[in-house]
């Protein structure tokens, strides 16, 4: 029963012409921030205020337009059933007001999923950076295609991708798309336009500055962080000390210390936090909790985690040469509490995750999700010691690929856990259990990645977060007889921190509070990484106990101004 109980503790548009839409996408060359040359490789599909309303993108077809007159010439006008009220009509004072902060590609998608919830109302949008066309596309035409769901049409926001192809990598090239604060607020007025009886809308703002924002925007009830890495943290303090309710990408922060205080300032203020890990609330991270809780692989005692990532340059030097900043682009803000350096496009739109300053590397990109189920099933808390290996270091990037060990105590009747990290294609050896034609993956993961639990009597191989867990070999799982179903079960990730927002008294089970232990873990991996040598960890000091030169890493100087 006590098992039992500290589970559950854990988990806690006006549519207008194509020539309106060629009129937008024409003004796009002006403010472009471009990677470098594009080479040959392969490509690869990979899981401020102008406000006139010619910019709002779609078609009017004949068919529509004749229908739309024929109604307003009989007196009415067929309109959404949202606009008129009845079933699923959400008042606004039930809505959750919420301004979006750093509107890049991830931003953009992010905000496109929240604005589909019915009890959301996209208020802001804010990014240093007015528009560019070069953010990576996941797929061909994919934020053209994204935003057309959304508003319900079939065409126009061609402007949106452009295509243009950007190599990440020898290996991967992709095509680019426009983001940023200006197209970001025009798709959310376009999308509640759609919702109004004249079909236009104006009432998203956009900011620059994220600390205008929260200081301008009164009716903000909460905030939605897209921004880098480096900061996640200032903008999630600022709102929270706002009183405002915070959905942070992942990783929750880029240092150790910023981890600590992000918790903390949680903890104080009591708004409702939520890390964008949408695997907390999933059902395979309550029946690995379940499954190795009621003992179905017997302790514990080694798990192993790999990563196909990165898919961005590491392993370079900082360029020699600066460049001219972008118009529309407010490179010291973007900066943050990083040091002052000279604009290179090697540094953005995406491509920062390698960069020491401004990213977390592979493991803060992608340990962000496997770490959280990890922690969860095994009730992990600090790390002893990690220690890690990897390819050439650099002074300012994080290397092409790494294998990082940490070291966990044990935790009541738990054993210690030696849990191994492998990122940049490098992974553990194929277990003996798996049969000799099966893939060394489970089903529908996409990448070369995956988690594989290692007990006493047996192995669990999960997808890379803890996705469609089997025991191996697969007679072993025909046979198993699952226990019953004891842990609470989520509504998802994004539903939870919304019901908080609102007044929930169920806390987000990726609360800062419990992010920040796993994200303080997980970047103790990259100063283990950078420092080539074994770290032995004292989390109640926040300090490295054998390597005093360590602190830099742990807790960076930051720029006036950028204090916590």
């Amino acid at each position: 029963m006590r098992q039992k109980s500290w589970d559950r503790k854990f988990f806690q548009i006006t549519p207008d012409s194509g020539k309106a839409d060629s009129a937008y996408g024409s003004e796009l060359g002006k403010s472009v921030v471009n990677h470098s040359t594009v080479s040959c490789g392969q490509e690869r599909t990979v899981k401020n205020r102008p406000r006139s309303s010619k910019f709002l993108g779609g078609a009017v077809s004949r068919r529509k337009f004749i229908g739309q007159a024929g109604a307003a010439a009989i007196g009415f006008s067929i309109v959404p059933r949202r606009v008129l009220g009845g079933a699923g009509y959400v008042s606004p004072s039930d809505k959750v007001n919420i301004a979006f902060i750093g509107v890049g590609s991830q931003g953009l998608r992010v905000m496109l999923k929240f604005l589909r919830e019915p009890d959301v109302q996209g208020v802001a949008v804010c990014d240093p950076n007015k528009m560019s066309a070069n953010h990576p596309q996941w797929d061909t035409h994919e934020f053209c295609n994204s935003v057309r769901k959304l508003l319900g049409v079939d065409s126009g926001w061609d402007w949106l991708s452009p295509d243009e192809p950007i190599q990440l990598t020898h290996a991967l090239r992709v095509t680019g798309g426009v983001a940023g604060r200006e197209p970001c607020q025009k798709i959310v007025d376009a999308y509640y336009g759609t919702q109004q009886r004249s079909g236009a809308y104006r009432g998203c703002a956009a900011y620059s500055d994220f600390r205008e924002l929260l200081e301008k925007q009164k009716d903000v009830d909460a905030v939605v962080v897209g921004t880098t890495d480096n900061l996640h943290a200032a903008v999630s303090a600022a709102a929270m000390r706002k009183r405002k309710h915070v959905f942070c990408q992942k990783p929750l922060t880029h240092t150790i210390y910023e981890a600590r205080r992000i918790a903390e300032i949680a903890r104080e203020t009591g708004v409702a936090t939520q890390i964008a890990v949408a695997n907390q609330a999933s059902e395979d991270t309550r029946l690995l909790c379940e499954w190795i809780g009621s003992g179905a692989i017997g302790p514990v005692r080694e798990v192993h985690n790999w990563s196909s990532r990165p898919f961005w340059p590491q392993a370079i030097d900082r360029p020699k040469d600066g460049e001219p900043v972008p118009d529309g682009f407010d490179w010291d803000l973007w900066l943050g509490p990083a040091p002052e350096r000279s604009f290179n496009r090697a540094y953005v739109p995406f491509v920062w995750r390698g960069w020491g300053d401004f990213g977390c590397g592979a493991l803060g990109d992608m340990g962000s999700y496997s770490f959280d189920t990890i922690f969860r099933v095994l009730k992990l808390e600090a790390p002893v010691s990690v220690e890690a290996s990897c390819t050439d270091r650099y002074e300012e990037t994080y290397p092409l690929a790494s294998v990082v060990h940490y070291n966990f105590p044990a935790r009541g009747e738990m054993p210690p856990v030696k849990f191994i990290w492998y990122d940049g294609g490098l992974k553990p050896p194929r277990p003996e259990e798996l049969e000799e034609n099966r893939p060394f993956r489970v089903e529908g993961e996409d990448g070369d990645e995956g988690l594989l639990f290692v007990g006493d009597r047996g192995k669990i191989l999960c997808g890379f977060n803890g996705m469609r867990p089997r025991l191996i070999p697969e007679a072993k799982m025909t046979s198993y007889q699952q226990p019953p179903k004891t842990l609470p079960r989520s509504p998802g990730n994004e539903r939870e921190w919304l019901d908080a927002c609102k007044g929930s008294k169920v806390k987000p089970g990726g609360n800062f509070e419990f992010s920040g232990l796993v994200t303080e873990t997980l970047l103790l991996g990259n100063v283990a990484t950078r420092s080539a040598q074994k770290l032995n960890w004292d989390r109640a000091n926040m300090k490295v106990v054998n390597a005093d030169t360590l602190e830099k890493y742990v807790r960076p100087e930051r720029r006036k101004g950028w204090e916590l």
